[in-house]
């Protein structure tokens, strides 16, 4: 009897790739410089949210699109927010020294 591939539909999301099926379309979308702050965020946690359904899903074009536009977004974050808080147990000297108590979220003081 022959091997045969079977196509299905993923697992726990029925439909869902529709969503990001960009076969034979270039993804720009709008240039994150002319973005304002809020909108440059919703696009951040929009793109951060597919992230896993690309990655596990998405065609190679679509994961070479998602890659671009990510970077593209979060160097703008960075650009924007150079001294953003950095939370103590997120660099490698905080990660070594850190317990099972501590956050690796920052404090509104950015401590």
């Amino acid at each position: 009897m022959p091997f045969r591939v079977v196509a299905r539909a993923a697992r726990g999301y029925p439909g869902r790739m529709n969503a990001h099926d960009e076969r034979g379309t270039t993804m720009t979308g709008v240039d994150p410089g002319r973005l304002d702050d809020q909108q440059l965020m919703k696009e951040l946690e929009t793109i951060h949210r597919t992230r896993h359904d690309t990655l596990l899903y998405g065609s190679n074009d679509a994961l070479r699109a998602h890659n671009e536009r990510m970077a593209q977004l979060e160097g703008e974050y960075l650009r924007r927010n150079p001294r953003r808080p950095v939370a103590p147990g997120r660099t490698r000297e905080g990660a070594r020294e850190r317990t099972g108590s501590d956050s690796a979220t920052p404090t509104a003081s950015g401590t």
